[in-house]
């Protein structure tokens, strides 16, 4: 039987795991200001946020963090199954930081110093599809290992 998370997947899963669960719970107590910030901010890139308000968003994202941190720390989580939150969460901020207005400077790809913070989240997206595209194991068997000189 194969488990569901293989050892190499760990490091990944727990570096992420772990802020994001971290973030969760900071925002957990959020505050009316603190609640309009994330709210506003998210609003600007995805106006369908607006119908939501501002404290129960924080709360939801909160949870929402609190949650994905959880499965990825937790092994008995499929890597797919916490990969894919992961890519979609990583997809949210990178969404954000394109259709933020002054995290780029103008006609380039560049964070300015405003946009540092949240250029950096991509990370997060390159982990959760690296972890989605990972082929794993086929049907039990070992993959052999390019750094012991297999022979091909």
């Amino acid at each position: 039987m194969k488990p569901p998370v293989e050892p190499h997947h760990m490091p990944a899963r727990i570096a992420t795991g772990a802020f994001i669960l971290s973030s969760g719970l900071d925002k957990r107590g959020a505050d009316e200001e603190t609640a309009q910030g994330l709210h506003g901010m998210a609003a600007g890139a995805y106006p369908f946020l607006n119908k939501i308000e501002p404290l129960p968003f924080a709360k939801l994202v909160s949870a929402s963090e609190i949650a994905l941190g959880t499965a990825l720390l937790l092994p008995i989580v499929p890597t797919k199954v916490a990969a894919a939150g992961l890519t979609a969460f990583g997809a949210a901020f990178l969404g954000l930081y394109l259709r933020t207005p002054g995290m780029r400077r103008p006609n380039s790809l560049r964070p300015t110093d405003e946009g540092l913070a949240i250029a950096k989240d991509v990370w997060m997206f390159g982990a959760g599809l690296s972890l989605l595209l990972d082929p794993g194991r086929e049907r039990g068997e070992a993959r052999p290992c390019s750094w012991r000189g297999s022979k091909r």
